[in-house]
Order: C-alpha cells, then sequence, then structure tokens
C-alpha cells in the first residue's frame, strides 16, 4: 500500500468504526435480500482445515468453487468432494497467472500469510471479483488486555520496540493479519469487504492436536490436571460452523468485521472439560493447579483451546460474538463437536504416530503429568 504511516495507521483505527462497517449486521441482511443466485467462489487455499469445511457446505448449497493453492497439500476431510472443485494451481509469492482474465462471485483469502500477498491478490481481483473475504484471527487485538474485545477494538499495527523476545512471534502474526484487513479495505472498499476475525477453530481435520488432547486425555481418565482458576472461560469455534456461516456471510452479501467465535455463552475451562468427559465412561479424579507460577515453571500455560489467564492473554477467551451471532453465527453443542472430531481422530486421516505422540511424545503432557502432579503436591505441603 502506498501510504503514508499516519494514513495507514488512521485506515487501521477505522477498520472497526466506519459506519460502513459497524452498522447493525441485522439491518444489512434485512436490507439486502438473499439471492437464490448460485455463486462462483474463489478459495484462496481450500486444502487444509477450515476449507474443505467450507467447500463441502458452498456445494452443498450449489454453489462453484475455484480453489487456488500449489498444489502440495492434501486434504485430510472431504477428500471425495475435491473432484468437483476446479483446482488452480499457482503461487501467491509470485505466481498469479492462473487467477488472471477470471471472474468470480466472491473469493475467500484463507492462505494470506503475508500482508503483500493479500494485497497482490486483491488488486488483481478487484475488478473481476464482487466481494473479498479475508479470513483473520483475534491475534489482530494482541495483547489481550482490558475488557472491549468487539470488533471497534483498536489493532496491533506494529511490533512495539520494547517488546520482548518471547513476544514478537505472536506480535507479528497479530500485525500480518491487522494490516492484511487494512489491504482488503483499502483496495476492495468497505462494502465489497467480509472480514473475519475466528477465536481457536476446533473439529475433524484439525492440524493442531489442542482439542484432540482432551478427547485423548479424559478418554483415558485418572488424575486429570484442570489448569488454572474454575471460574476461567473458555472460547472456541467448530470449523462446520465457522465455515457454513462464511459461506452464508457471502450469500447476504454481509460487509463488515465480525468476530468468529464461540460459544453461545459463557463456558468455564471446568465446564469445557466436563463437557467433553460426558462423551466417555472412564473415571476421572480432577485436579485443579491454580497457582500461575506453578503452571509456568512446569511450562503448562496453553493447553489449548484456552490459555491461563496471563496479563497478555488474559481477554483471549472474552471475543465480542455478539454481531456474529445477530448476522446468523449459530454453534453445535459441545458433544457434537466431540462426536465429530472423535469419529475423525481415530480414521485413517490421522495416523497412529500423531495419535501416540499425544500421549507419549516428547512434549506430551500426559507423559509429564505424574511428576507434575507430585511437585503440585508437593508445592501445597510446603505452604502447610
Amino acid at each position: 500500500m502506498k501510504k503514508n504511516r499516519r494514513e495507514f495507521l488512521k485506515t487501521s483505527m477505522a477498520i472497526g468504526l466506519a459506519p460502513a462497517l459497524s452498522s447493525n449486521p441485522l439491518q444489512q441482511l434485512i436490507g439486502i435480500n438473499k439471492s437464490d443466485k448460485k455463486l462462483k467462489i474463489l478459495i484462496l487455499g481450500g486444502t487444509s482445515f477450515l476449507g474443505p469445511h467450507q467447500i463441502a457446505y458452498a456445494l452443498e448449497r450449489g454453489h462453484k468453487v475455484s480453489i487456488f493453492t500449489r498444489g502440495k497439500t492434501i486434504p485430510k476431510i472431504h477428500q471425495d468432494l475435491f473432484s468437483k472443485v476446479e483446482k488452480l494451481v499457482g503461487d501467491r509469492e509470485n505466481n498469479l497467472e492462473a487467477l488472471k482474465n477470471r471472474t468470480w462471485d466472491v473469493v475467500i483469502d484463507n492462505s494470506g500469510r503475508k500482508t503483500k500477498w493479500t494485497e497482490d491478490t486483491a488488486r488483481l481481483l478487484v475488478d473481476h471479483v464482487g466481494f473479498y473475504m479475508y479470513t483473520s484471527s483475534i491475534s489482530v487485538y494482541y495483547p489481550f488486555t482490558g475488557n472491549d474485545f468487539s470488533e471497534s477494538r483498536n489493532l496491533v499495527t506494529e511490533i512495539p520496540a520494547d517488546a520482548k523476545e518471547e513476544e514478537k512471534p505472536t506480535y507479528e502474526y497479530g500485525v500480518m493479519k491487522a494490516t492484511s484487513e487494512v489491504a482488503t479495505i483499502n483496495i476492495f472498499g468497505a462494502k465489497r469487504s467480509i472480514i473475519v476475525r475466528p477465536t481457536l477453530i476446533v473439529g475433524p481435520g484439525d492440524r493442531t492436536d489442542r482439542f484432540p488432547y482432551w478427547l485423548a486425555r479424559l478418554e483415558k481418565g485418572g488424575d486429570v490436571i484442570i489448569p488454572g482458576g474454575k471460574d476461567e472461560v473458555v472460547q472456541y469455534i467448530d470449523v462446520r460452523d465457522l465455515a457454513e456461516w462464511m459461506i452464508r456471510l457471502l450469500e447476504h452479501k454481509a460487509a463488515g468485521i465480525y468476530n468468529g467465535s464461540g460459544p453461545g455463552f459463557k463456558m468455564t475451562t471446568n465446564n469445557f472439560v466436563h463437557g467433553i468427559h460426558a462423551n466417555f465412561n472412564s473415571p476421572v479424579n480432577y485436579i485443579q493447579i491454580d497457582d500461575f507460577d506453578f503452571l509456568k515453571e512446569n511450562n503448562i500455560i496453553a493447553i489449548q483451546p484456552w490459555v491461563i489467564q496471563l496479563p497478555d492473554y488474559a481477554g483471549m477467551s472474552k471475543s465480542d460474538n455478539q454481531k456474529a451471532i445477530a448476522a446468523d453465527l449459530q454453534f453445535r453443542p459441545l458433544s457434537e463437536t466431540v462426536k465429530a472430531t472423535k469419529e475423525w481422530w481415530y480414521s485413517d486421516a490421522v495416523t497412529q504416530e500423531r495419535r501416540d505422540n499425544i500421549l507419549s511424545g516428547k512434549n506430551s503432557l500426559m507423559k509429564r503429568e505424574k511428576e507434575i502432579l507430585e511437585k503440585w503436591q508437593q508445592a501445597k505441603d510446603l505452604k502447610k
């Protein structure tokens, strides 16, 4: 973007404040009738985690889908549907030839990992696509201090000079997502841009082990550590809920910025753990460890999908999703997320090596849990 620093920051601040983007989404939806026209959708990416679920829902609703990838990633879910998708091959770094002289109704940018990538594709497609949807992240709010995590919150647009070395990767990711949002809106305009900021995404096809860990842990039973305070909150979103909602936003032409977080009510970490365990018959003994210093010393900070309430992360599970709910974001029960994830986790889509790694790998918490609990008991005895 050829803007000076002042103009750039002004734009980034306006992302959540501009009337065109902060108006009541219900009014947007009422004002624009859902079209029966089937959409031509271009997905930048599409083979990883979120993309296959977007494709499944879009095809189910009669839309046509093209994907643009490097042709290297083999989807781990909904593989049978990819025969019904147009596959365009290129590289967002230096080869967009397959996108030239083509038209689509909407584009979903799932693979924007550099601001330049978003700028380049948005400029190339601005006169050939109606709407640009950018898949962002709640990381644009880092550090997660304070209490207001609505879409109007100021974004992180640069890494502070005094940032600690361990903070820089989080800052870099947040800045990249924030500046990519700015690029989308600068090029397509507020009325043709849709920005979605998901929280931690879980469900079948997950490429991390943050949610499957809890399935494996609670199925095993025994003494189970629950890190953090019993009243801490947890946020996550089922990948299918997010994917389907994003397609509906495109159908409604619902320009704006939305936090894509769930569930639809305040859920504590303890309720989250109990809710997952309700799907198993294993006997468990919960042990709450709420001493943050102890948790940090023993590297139990990010047992996803929540992060213990350290100062810079205290608001990570406080994303305001009311605007998204008003714009038709719907949520499956936790039990359905557990069931679908469990079926996928024990399918051929997941290697036995990956399953074993959660139980006994080098960095497995389960492998360290007995030793940690012994330390915890010793620490409590010393305080008596």
